[in-house]
């Protein structure tokens, strides 16, 4: 049985001021669900609570049959579940090896991060030419990459991205979709928040639409009639 990561009925915000209204999500490893939705949706909100970014107020978080409800963010990523943040988060005075061995920082085995760091950098031959440079001197495109080797070291198995898009070139848009198809074929179960909703919804084999908060959809892409429908929902019509 594939594994799956449920969120059900999320509540959470920030400070006093509630954010999310009752969120539902399944994501299945090896797909990619994808969570549409316009500046202030909730987007974000939701996968830093999956995170243990932010507290769930109400509602249960799951991976598999484990309850992972308010675990901190070292807990959850020893769970498997790995997010990188908006911009990929590259530390950019740290060597692109450096970067990777900051992904390994929840496991106690050094020896096996080192491993991991090794594999995942062969696995990317521009990284390889490149691993004792500093990550703020590589292409923004380089940058993205190294954010996801690094997301892989602990071998999770899920990852959340949040807007992974986000001030890139149109070429480098297209690259980065590439990708994150890529992680899918790996086994990774991605859980992509995303306002390019063109180019994420092709990569999508599920999809959540928010607007204000709450859900206003969710299934497969193919489950949206067209263009009308999807911005309707977009938009919270």
């Amino acid at each position: 049985m594939t594994e799956c990561l449920t969120v059900d009925n999320l509540v959470t915000g920030y400070g006093k001021q509630e954010i999310v209204h009752g969120v539902s999500l399944t994501a299945r490893r090896g797909e990619i669900t994808c969570v549409f939705g316009p500046n202030g949706s909730g987007k974000s909100t939701v996968i830093k609570a999956v995170a243990g970014a932010l507290p769930a107020w109400d509602g249960r978080i799951r991976l598999g049959e484990d309850d992972i409800t308010g675990l901190a963010v070292h807990e959850v990523v020893r769970r498997g579940i790995v997010m990188m943040p908006q911009g990929g988060g590259v530390f950019p005075r740290l060597t692109v090896e450096e970067n990777l061995r900051m992904g390994g920082y929840s496991l106690a085995d050094g020896r096996a991060v080192e491993r991991r760091v090794d594999a995942l950098i062969g696995q990317f031959e521009n990284l390889k030419r490149r691993r004792r440079v500093a990550a703020g001197s590589l292409s923004g495109g380089e940058q993205m990459m190294v954010a996801i080797a690094r997301a892989l070291v602990p071998e999770p198995s899920f990852i959340l991205l949040d807007e992974p898009s986000a001030g890139l070139s149109p070429a480098l848009v297209s690259e980065t979709m590439e990708r994150v198809k890529a992680l899918r074929e790996l086994g990774v179960g991605v859980v992509m928040v995303e306002q390019n909703i063109r180019e994420a919804l092709p990569v999508a084999d599920r999809i959540l639409i928010l607007a204000s908060g709450n859900e206003q959809f969710s299934g497969t892409p193919d489950e949206i009639r067209d263009d009308d429908q999807l911005m309707a929902l977009y938009m919270g019509g």
